[in-house]
């Protein structure tokens, strides 16, 4: 379906109504367009700023259709989304990213194999249909990762063996007929490179992100990465022709590992807005979030530049252990800090509930800030 540029006051189609969806529905609300969101959960974090929340699967197809009818255009904020329902979507409004892209990315294995048929490196693998090819490949390697083809995110559907004894178990408790095994990998830091699309191929790229990542689950990032112009320079190329190989319309996050030897190597891909780019609402021109919209409705892109060095920190469903709300009155007396919350109401551990943001003269007096602010809020649990 072809498709001109789609102006403030159409409507925007949300397959997901997650975090990620309810701060795009922000910007896009800002901008002046309807929001129009399909979730699983009546009352999804999206659905206080959507015109109608439509309580479906990611997979019902027609559901997704009936989605698209009611919107000018249609993007995700999960990768869990059927196949079949893109599809369908896209018989009906403009749909980005498209189905030929999400089946690349939502599937590990697939996903692997098509970033080294592009030539981009990555860490070694191998695909496993048993828990007998995980142990060869942990008796040949050593420690790795064993990680679901589909599903799983925030640490979860992933488990680190450092035996061959240890793969059976692993193989069970993930439940999954097909895994990718990653070797364990010597890093230095963990990297994140955001690039906006838009269909005639005119892409922006926000500043590398420098992530932290605590039990599988980003605790922290923050831009600009202190890395060096030589790894900025690659790991935002890198980025670029990821995003350009894959035909992406709207965003593209690439996770990648600068290990201790100076390679640089591919982690996982993302079609959509990403935990670790957040910061981008404080500390740059155009918010991650607003560049979807205008990626998506194929209006000229924002300016990515930096205002200020920005840093996030994840607030978790922990914050509130023994049933008693954070101390944000002191998180917000660190200066330069600010609190988004998602709106969902049950904190449980490790549920990503909201993240604090700040700004200084620093990307390391930033992250400082960022993670005083988070030490505060949790000390009243």
């Amino acid at each position: 379906m072809s498709q001109r540029s789609i102006l403030p006051g159409a409507t925007i189609g949300f397959l997901g109504g997650g975090q990620l969806g309810r701060m795009t529905a922000l910007a896009a609300r800002d901008m002046g367009y309807d929001v129009r969101v399909l979730d699983p959960e009546p009352d999804c974090p999206a659905s206080a700023l959507a015109t109608e929340t439509i309580v479906a699967g990611w997979d019902d197809a027609d559901a997704a259709a009936r989605l698209a009818r009611a919107s000018d255009v249609v993007t995700i904020e999960i990768e869990r989304v059927g196949i079949e329902s893109l599809e369908a979507a896209a018989r009906h409004a403009p749909t980005h990213p498209g189905a030929a892209t999400l089946a690349i990315v939502q599937h590990r294995a697939r996903q692997k194999d098509w970033l080294v048929s592009q030539g981009f490196p990555v860490g070694d693998y191998r695909i496993a249909g048993s828990a007998g090819e995980c142990e060869a490949a942990v008796a040949a390697w050593g420690p790795c990762y064993i990680k679901a083809s589909t599903g799983g995110y925030d640490g979860r559907g992933q488990i680190r063996v450092s035996r061959p004894d240890e793969c059976e178990a692993a193989w069970q408790a993930l439940r999954a007929t097909r895994c990718v095994i990653e070797r364990a990998l010597d890093l230095e830091v963990e990297i994140s490179v955001m690039v906006a699309r838009r269909l005639n191929g005119d892409r922006a790229v926000f500043p590398v992100a420098l992530n932290h990542h605590e039990a599988g689950q980003l605790a922290w990032s923050v831009i600009p990465a202190p890395i060096g112009a030589t790894i900025t320079a690659r790991a935002t190329e890198m980025g670029v022709a990821i995003a350009s190989a894959l035909g992406v319309v709207g965003l593209l996050a690439v996770e990648m590992f600068v290990l201790r030897d100076g390679r640089l190597l591919v982690n996982e891909l993302a079609p959509r807005p990403h935990n670790s780019f957040h910061h981008t609402i404080e500390g740059c021109a155009t918010s991650q979030f607003e560049q979807l919209v205008r990626a998506i409705c194929d209006l000229p892109l924002g300016d990515t530049s930096i205002l200020r060095p920005a840093a996030i920190a994840n607030v978790l469903g922990d914050a509130w252990a023994g049933g008693r709300p954070p101390d944000f009155a002191a998180a917000l007396a660190v200066p330069g800090t600010r609190i988004h919350l998602y709106g969902k109401r049950d904190p449980r551990p490790a549920r990503k509930m909201g993240h604090v943001a700040a700004v200084a003269d620093t990307a390391e007096h930033a992250r400082a800030a960022v993670l005083d602010a988070a030490r505060r809020l949790r000390s009243a649990g």
